[in-house]
C-alpha cells in the first residue's frame, strides 16, 4: 500500500488504475454477476482510464446483490474464483432485508488486514498497547479484521466478547489495557458502570479509544464526554462495511476528519438523487470501487452514507487521501444505529409480519444510559397464550436476524392504533 505522505496525486491515480485495469480484466472473464450486469456495454472492453470507468460504469447497489444471493444461494455469483479458492465468510446485520454473505480468498483477507493496520497505525498504536475487544464476535467482518491485524501488528489482543461490562471493566484495569475498541455508545456504557462501581478511570492506562459503529466517533460532544470521562485518551474514528472492509481512518492531525484508503478504493461523491457528481465540498453519497479485495469485487458501490469531502489539497497530516470532514454524517435511508448495528424499519416490520397472524405494532424508540433501545408491542390475532408464545419467537426473530435483544410485548387485541392515512409506528421517547 503506497505511503499517502510521499506520493503526489498524479502517482495515487496510476496506482488506482493499474490496480483497476487488472481487476476489470479478471472479473469480466470469471464473473458471472458483472458479466451480465455489463453485458449490454459491451462487456467494457473499450475502458482505458478513470474517468471513462466512472462515466461508463453503471453503480451496484445492495438491492442487486441481495437479488443476487436469493436467486443463487447461498453466496451469489459475485465471485471470481470457484468456491474452494475462498477462506472466510462474513455477513452484514440483514437489517435492511436479507444479510449479505461475504467471501474472502486468503488474500483479500491479507489485504484488507493491512487496510486496518493502517487504521491502528493512524492512532499510534504498536507492538507495546494492550488491546482490549469490547464487543461478541459474532458474523460481522470487522471485529475479526480488527483482532487480526493488532494480532499482526505485535500487540496484545484481549477479546471480551461474552463477558458483563463489569467484567470488562474489570480486565481494563487488571490487565492494563491500553486501548479499546468499541462503538461510541459503548464507550460511554462503561463509563456509566465506571462512576456506579465506584471506579476511578483517571486510575486506567487506557489512552486510545478506536471506535466504529457509530457516529459517535466524529461528534465533538461526544468525543469530549468519553475523553473527559477517560483522563488521557483519545478517541479514534474510523468506518467501513462486509462489503468494502475498512474504508478509512481518522486523521492524526484532525480529530473528526477521516482519510479513504485510496490506493485501495476508487472514491466517488454523488448526488444520492442524480446519481451526478456533487461539487467540491459539497455532501453527497460515498461511491466506492474496491481494489484489492479482487475474490470479491465491488465496481461504483452505493454506500449510502452521507459524507462531505475537503477540497482536494495535502492534509497537514501529510495525506494527498480524500478527506471527509466530519467522517458519516448520515445515511441515505431512514435508519437507527442500536448498539452498533444499523436496524432500518423496513427490517423490523419484516421479522414482525413474518412472525405469526399480526394485526398491528407499535415500535418504541428510546436512550437508557447513553444508550438507544428499541421495544416492540404487538398486537397478534390469537389468544392471549398464544400471543405470549409469538412475542417470545419474535423476540429470538430479532436476536438470530439482527444480533440485538429487543423486548416484546403481546397487546390485546384492539389496543393498538389503527390509521386510515400514513401509519405512525415508530414512537420516540425521552431519557428514561
Amino acid at each position: 500500500m503506497l505511503d499517502p505522505t510521499c506520493v503526489q496525486p498524479d502517482m495515487l491515480a496510476s496506482t488506482q488504475w493499474d490496480k483497476l485495469r487488472g481487476l476489470l480484466d479478471l472479473t469480466r472473464r470469471r464473473n458471472l454477476f458483472y458479466q451480465g450486469k455489463w453485458a449490454s456495454l459491451g462487456g467494457l472492453r473499450e475502458v482505458s482510464s478513470l474517468a471513462e470507468f466512472t462515466r461508463a460504469v453503471p453503480f451496484t447497489t445492495k438491492s442487486e446483490l441481495s437479488d443476487d444471493q436469493q436467486a443463487t444461494p447461498p453466496f451469489g455469483t459475485a465471485l471470481n474464483f470457484p468456491l474452494p479458492a475462498y477462506t472466510r465468510c462474513h455477513q452484514t446485520s440483514g437489517t435492511s432485508g436479507q444479510p449479505l454473505r461475504w467471501l474472502d480468498t486468503f488474500e483479500s483477507w491479507e489485504a484488507m488486514t493491512r487496510h486496518w493496520t493502517r487504521i491502528f497505525e493512524a492512532a499510534g498504536t504498536t507492538a507495546a498497547d494492550r488491546v482490549l475487544f469490547a464487543f461478541s464476535f459474532g458474523p460481522f467482518l470487522g471485529f475479526w479484521l480488527a483482532f487480526d491485524s493488532a494480532h499482526r501488528l505485535g500487540c496484545c489482543c484481549v477479546p471480551a466478547g461474552g463477558l458483563s461490562t463489569t467484567a470488562r471493566l474489570r480486565l481494563i484495569f487488571d490487565l492494563g489495557i491500553t486501548t479499546i475498541c468499541c462503538t461510541p455508545s459503548y464507550a460511554l456504557r462503561l463509563t456509566e458502570t465506571a462512576r456506579e462501581e465506584g471506579v476511578q478511570t483517571s486510575k486506567a492506562r487506557v489512552s486510545k479509544w478506536i471506535v466504529a459503529g457509530e457516529p459517535g466517533g466524529s461528534i465533538p460532544a461526544t468525543r469530549q464526554r468519553i475523553e473527559q470521562s477517560w483522563p488521557g485518551s483519545v478517541v479514534y474514528d474510523h468506518h467501513g462495511m462486509t462489503e468494502t472492509g475498512p474504508v478509512t481512518y481518522q486523521c492524526p492531525q484532525h480529530a473528526g476528519r477521516l482519510h479513504v484508503m485510496e490506493s485501495a478504493f476508487l472514491a466517488e461523491i454523488i448526488d444520492p438523487h442524480s446519481g451526478q457528481p456533487v461539487s467540491e465540498s459539497q455532501p453527497g453519497e460515498l461511491v466506492l470501487t474496491t481494489l484489492e479485495r479482487a475474490g470479491s469485487p465491488l465496481f461504483r458501490y452505493r454506500t449510502g452514507d452521507i459524507v462531505k469531502p475537503r477540497p482536494r489539497e495535502r492534509c497537514d497530516c501529510g495525506s494527498i487521501e480524500l478527506a471527509l470532514e466530519g467522517g458519516i454524517l448520515s445515511r441515505t435511508d431512514d435508519m437507527l444505529v442500536v448498539r452498533g448495528v444499523n436496524i432500518y424499519p423496513t427490517a423490523i416490520e419484516s421479522l414482525v409480519r413474518s412472525s405469526g397472524p399480526v394485526l398491528e405494532f407499535l415500535v418504541h424508540v428510546s436512550r437508557h444510559r447513553e444508550l438507544q433501545e428499541l421495544a416492540v408491542d404487538v398486537e397478534f390475532d390469537a389468544a392471549p397464550e398464544a400471543s405470549a408464545e409469538l412475542a417470545r419467537r419474535l423476540e429470538t426473530q430479532f436476536e438470530s436476524a439482527l444480533s440485538l435483544r429487543i423486548p416484546v410485548a403481546a397487546k390485546s387485541r384492539g389496543s393498538l392504533p389503527r390509521y386510515e392515512m400514513k401509519a405512525r409506528r415508530w414512537i420516540h421517547h425521552g431519557d428514561l
